[in-house]
């Protein structure tokens, strides 16, 4: 605490609590200030958005609304910033599914107009830059062009929205132009959300222009032509579902009544009502989109609850624990290599293909991913404990050297095999070759094996300072001096010496 300031470390859970405006108005409801469900008022407008039918086969969506007598800050801009880049990376998976362009309206003139053109026919000014650049230019020249090329690799138009001069407002996915850069002096804002999934650019739009209204913006509607279809955006509409007092309660193992149930759900921002029969109707705000099923109201129910609340229960049978097979060897490789100066760490099982190939220069292989991840960079399992190793070490590089570090770990391979490996980094000024030589040979004699030694050439290490490890002519391992690009794509700065052995083939 500082002053009048709270820190608080928050993970949320659900893509509407990723801004401070968000976060306010669960607290109303859940401390009781405001219960039930937030409502907010829009009005019409005459601004309309037109949807040419050349855009269908890149990226078919498209939502809109208007906010006015917004009064931008600072602050309020790095927090719009914020959430609009997280919504990118979580509901949006990374501009794949959703991409959020949010404009100053002052300088463009509705209709405006979503369609697809030729890369090399329409030129503007993108956010950040102060020259002309055509589609194509952007793509090879500007950050975020060379960031998201791929979700328009194959395409041979590309999707654009201009106003009804034809200036730019947005290349989605992509970038802005700067003519709509939103700043402290701005007082309408224009929103686009385009995407390949419907929901979830409704959802995203509404977050983001809720979050404005919290800030004192009036929202208005605006009207897209779609095929023949007239659809007004933003809407707010609930949706109802309905839930039973009996699953509530067997799931929980609690004995709540419907008044109860209605108390917790409303605390969550719902609108609860008792139909009579034993179940409750439940009308969700339009921005839940982690709303998906029956369960996921119970888990309400027992957030506004209170998990402090449930009593602990002691186990109804006992049960005597004991090593799992070839968990003792294990142990004893973590006991060797504290004994060799090296501090134990623990990393997440779970990571991406930017990390574990890109950064390592290594080709991409076959991956199990996670089908609905949390964001991009915990999207897959990894398939070498190194690359968790280097990112620990970048997170701690403000400490003084030399650090060593090593993880006796599971990683999962191509076949989708669990597979225990033990790893371990060194960084330091005068880390070398020869050392890390030293270290893995005394690892193997400890292990009482005799295995081959061979030169190797791996993208990730220096070539003529790298080695690999057979045992029966197959290789369980590799060690040497990482390659000063390896070093360089971790954002690392000193020498690092590695190695990786399979520790399974090591019994």
């Amino acid at each position: 605490m500082n002053g009048d300031e709270i820190n608080i470390e928050f993970f949320p859970n659900r893509p509407d609590l990723t801004s401070v405006e968000g976060i306010a108005r669960a607290s109303r409801a859940f401390f009781g200030f405001r219960t039930g469900l937030q409502t907010y008022e829009t009005t019409p407008s005459d601004v309309s958005l037109n949807v040419d039918a050349s855009v269908k086969k890149i990226r078919p969506f498209v939502a809109t609304a208007l906010v006015k007598n917004i009064t931008m800050t600072d602050e309020l801009i790095t927090s719009l910033m914020g959430l609009q880049e997280k919504l990118h990376v979580g509901l949006g998976r990374n501009r794949k599914k959703v991409a959020i362009g949010v404009h100053n309206a002052e300088p463009v003139k509705p209709p405006f107009t979503y369609k697809a053109v030729d890369p090399d026919s329409v030129s503007f000014i993108p956010l950040a830059k102060d020259e002309t650049m055509s589609l194509r230019e952007i793509l090879k020249k500007h950050e975020k062009g060379i960031d998201y090329a791929y979700l328009l690799e194959g395409a041979e138009k590309y999707p654009l929205i201009v106003d009804a001069n034809h200036n730019v407002l947005s290349f989605p996915p992509i970038i802005n132009g700067s003519l709509t850069e939103v700043t402290p002096y701005t007082k309408e804002i224009f929103i686009d959300v385009t995407g390949t999934d419907r929901k979830a650019i409704h959802y995203a739009l509404n977050i983001v222009t809720t979050a404005l209204a919290e800030r004192g913006g009036k929202i208005y509607q605006t009207t897209i032509h779609d095929e023949g279809k007239k659809i007004v955006s933003p809407d707010f509409t609930p949706m109802r579902r309905t839930i039973s007092l009996s699953s509530v309660n067997r799931i929980l193992g609690t004995t709540f009544t419907e008044k109860d149930m209605i108390l917790y759900l409303e605390k969550m921002g719902h609108k609860a009502q008792d139909t009579g029969n034993e179940t409750v109707a439940v009308d969700i705000a339009a921005w839940r989109s982690d709303i998906l099923h029956e369960v996921d109201l119970i888990e309400d129910v027992a957030v506004g609850y209170g998990f402090d609340q449930f009593e602990t229960d002691i186990p109804k049978s006992l049960t005597f624990g004991g090593r799992l097979p070839g968990s003792t060897f294990f142990e004893g490789l973590r006991l060797l290599m504290i004994g060799l100066g090296y501090n134990e760490v623990t990393t997440f099982v779970i990571s991406n293909k930017e990390d574990e190939f890109q950064r390592m220069g290594l080709e991409k292989r076959t991956m199990v991913e996670l089908e609905n991840p949390i964001g991009e960079e915990y999207s897959g399992l990894r398939m070498s404990l190194l690359p968790s190793l280097l990112k620990l070490l970048r997170e701690n590089r403000h400490h003084p050297l030399p650090q060593q570090i090593f993880e006796v770990g599971i990683i999962v391979d191509e076949t989708a095999k669990n597979r225990c490996h033990l790893a371990a980094l060194k960084i330091d000024a005068k880390a070398n070759f020869t050392e890390c030589k030293s270290l893995v040979e005394t690892v193997l004699r400890e292990c009482g094996d005799k295995p081959v030694i061979k030169e190797k050439t791996h993208a990730a290490f220096i070539e003529g300072r790298c080695a690999t490890v057979l045992k029966k002519e197959k290789e369980i391992g590799v060690f040497g001096e990482l390659h000063p690009k390896t070093i360089q794509a971790f954002h690392l700065e000193h020498p690092v010496i590695a190695f990786e052995l399979i520790a399974d083939r090591l019994k």
